[in-house]
């Protein structure tokens, strides 16, 4: 693993010596997408926070109404245990 870092570090250290155009851009786009996230364009995180109900007011309002009968019922099956397969 060290090995592999500081390969990687010798690497990075080259190309920024003989190229460094090559590794600006990237982390120019990056960043760039970085500070959009953080900060949304058109103010979208700015002024009041919006109001999220959480599930147990939600729950609490859809107690207090009264609900309507399910029409299923269950059906008591007549299956026999006895005339199962003897590989299951």
């Amino acid at each position: 693993m060290i090995v592999l870092l500081a390969l990687i570090i010798i690497g990075l250290i080259e190309d920024l010596t003989y190229n460094p155009i090559q590794l600006l851009i990237p982390l120019l786009i990056f960043g760039t997408v970085f500070l959009l996230y953080k900060f949304p364009p058109g103010g979208a995180r700015r002024g009041k926070p919006a109001v999220r109900k959480t599930s147990a007011s939600s729950r609490s309002k859809s107690s207090t109404r009264s609900r309507k009968p399910v029409p299923f019922r269950v059906i008591e099956g007549g299956k026999d245990d006895d005339n199962l397969p003897k590989y299951h």
